[in-house]
This record gives C-alpha cells, sequence and structure tokens, in this order.
C-alpha cells in the first residue's frame, strides 16, 4: 500500500497518511505522495475541498520519520529509492508537501484522529479548519531534544492562538489535549474517534456547495492580508473580490435566491 492514499468522491478529495504502524511518520515517500497530492488537489478543477487525515486510530501523523527522512536529509545516508532521490534533488518538495509554503487556494480540513505531535502539528497548521477526535493531542516537542521546529510553527503558531500560549507551546514542549486546543480556537470541533472523518466529510460538503471561485478567492484573501496594515490589506480585498462578481456563479447564485432553489455553480 502506498505511504499516502488519495481519493476523490464528487467535489471531495481525501488524503490519508497510511503508516499506522511508524505513527504516520514523514519518510521521504510520504514527503513525494504528499506533495504530489496537493499538486493533484490544485490541478484537478473537480476537486473544490481537501481532507486530510491519518490511518489508524493513535496518530494523524508523528513528524519526521528520524530513521529514514532525517538521516536523508542531514546526509548521514544516501539516497536508495526514487522517493529519496526526488526529496534531494527538491529541497523545496518538504515545504510544499507539509503545506509550510503552499499556493493552494482550495480549503483542506484536517481530520485529526490521534496526536499530531512536531511536524505532524506544523501540518496541521497549514490547514484551514480542523476537527479533533477527543484523544487527539498537539505539540511541538523540537526544543526537548535542542532542535527548532523549522515548519512554520514561529509563525504561524503566535498567529493561530494567543502569544503567551504560543510561547509555553513552543518553549516547554507539553503537549495540548483537544479540548484544550479546542478552548484556544486552534481546532473547530472536538468528537468521538468514530465520528472524526464524518464530521470532516460535513464541512467539506458543506463547503463544496458553496461557489468555488468565491471560495477560492476569499481563502486566498485571508492569506494574502494577514498581517498587514489594514488599508492595504483592504486593497488587497478588492483585487480578490472584484474578478468574483464577473463570474457565471455570482450571476447563478442570486438567481437561485429569488427562485427559491439550490444554486448550481460550475467555478466559471
Amino acid at each position: 500500500m502506498p505511504a499516502v492514499e488519495y481519493q476523490r468522491s464528487g467535489h471531495v478529495a481525501v488524503v490519508t497518511l497510511n503508516r499506522p504502524e511508524a505513527r504516520n511518520a514523514m519518510s521521504p515517500e510520504v514527503i513525494v505522495r504528499l506533495a504530489d497530492a496537493w499538486e493533484e488537489v490544485s490541478r484537478d478543477d473537480g476537486v473544490r475541498v481537501a481532507i486530510l487525515t491519518g490511518s489508524g486510530d493513535r496518530a494523524f501523523c508523528s513528524g519526521a520519520d528520524l530513521a529514514r527522512l532525517i538521516p536523508l536529509m542531514s546526509g548521514a545516508r544516501q539516497p536508495e529509492d526514487d522517493f529519496d532521490r526526488r526529496v534531494v534533488e527538491d529541497p523545496a518538495m518538504s515545504d510544499r508537501a507539509s503545506l509550510r509554503v503552499s499556493d493552494l487556494d482550495k480549503p483542506v480540513i484536517a481530520a485529526v484522529n490521534g496526536a499530531a505531535i512536531a511536524g505532524g502539528m506544523e501540518l496541521v497548521q497549514g490547514t484551514d479548519l480542523r476537527v479533533a477526535a477527543d484523544h487527539a493531542r498537539f505539540g511541538l516537542q523540537e526544543v526537548k531534544w535542542g532542535l527548532f521546529p523549522m515548519g512554520g510553527s514561529t509563525v504561524r503558531v503566535p498567529a493561530q492562538v494567543p502569544y503567551p500560549v504560543a510561547m509555553e507551546i513552543l518553549l516547554t514542549g507539553q503537549l495540548l489535549d483537544a479540548r484544550r486546543a479546542y478552548e484556544l480556537g486552534f481546532v473547530n470541533q472536538v468528537v468521538r474517534g468514530d465520528q472524526v472523518m464524518d464530521e470532516a466529510l460535513r464541512l467539506a460538503e458543506v463547503i463544496a456547495a458553496n461557489g468555488p471561485v468565491a471560495v477560492r478567492a476569499i481563502k486566498a484573501s485571508v492569506k494574502a492580508c494577514l498581517g498587514r496594515p489594514e488599508r492595504e490589506a483592504m486593497r488587497l480585498e478588492l483585487d480578490h473580490g472584484r474578478p468574483v462578481f464577473a463570474t457565471e456563479d455570482a450571476r447563478e447564485g442570486p438567481r437561485a435566491f429569488l427562485e427559491k432553489r439550490r444554486p448550481e455553480f460550475h467555478g466559471r
């Protein structure tokens, strides 16, 4: 079985980390297949929303594979297969795979089925909505081992939770349980473990039923405007919003409302 599975049903793509025996740790194969999956999500006009989850019920993702990925990146071992070679030849692939650097304008929902530690929590940070199992845990434990969380955590965590809490997470390496993550606003919902995918799929279908051009433009605008001075951000918002009103979808939506029916959006 591949280390990452990709399935599409209707307008929703499901990307599953599939190494339960290794707590879904990110190996070179995972990096390559994840990067390819995000490229497919971006390329396929039929996909409107993606869900990212892990196999099993123990771990969403435990971070980098210390036996396979880290020695390869540090030069301690030489490439042994095509996955290794692609990771070495394209250093930016890890950033694309982990959503550290991404131009993906379609929403990604994290269905956090278990522990999201180190690079696993950084994967969650790169998503837009999050549904967590009640037994899920989150943490950045790099500092405990004298390491730096370089997957975007020092940028994103302070933007996604209050500053003092962000510093506690980053500097202590202690874990958050799912309920605490919800109280902080880091996740949208906490549900029983057997309900995680159902709830993620429900959210995905709600979003997929909305105007896809509008959805993509809204995400792009939020990402472009975040952290910018208000006047500059307002100008950028207009740049993203105005083209939406020139689309067929923007005519279909109000027409469907007046005719008391569900709109039929075609993404153009």
